[in-house]
């Protein structure tokens, strides 16, 4: 597996499902405005800071950026914070709605 290929490739998957451009997610990380597209297109790696920043841009845990199989992660802090407002009974029906939308 080229891991440099599959990292650019994932951060490109989860900038375009934020609608944010390159450029301008390099800006709002404090970096060149080039500093995205160069790892996209394989030319550099982030230092581990750098990833760090990468994953809190995105509202997600390093943990979560390798998670590739949930394709809804930048909500999910979103859904935990509305689910812990609901009754435990709402919560019951919420859940059951979920698992019939994930078996069809």
């Amino acid at each position: 597996m080229d891991y440099m290929e599959w990292f650019a490739a994932r951060l490109a998957e989860l900038r375009i499902e934020k609608g944010v451009s390159a450029r301008d997610m390099s800006l709002s990380l404090g970096q060149s405005e080039s500093y995205i597209n160069k790892i996209e297109n394989h030319r550099t790696m982030p230092s581990m800071a750098g990833f760090f920043y990468i994953c809190e841009y995105f509202g997600i845990s390093p943990e979560d950026f390798f998670r590739t199989e949930c394709h809804s992660l930048q909500k999910t802090p979103e859904i935990v914070e509305e689910m812990e407002k609901l009754s435990p009974k709402q919560a019951e029906h919420i859940l059951a709605l979920i698992k019939d939308l994930n078996s069809k």
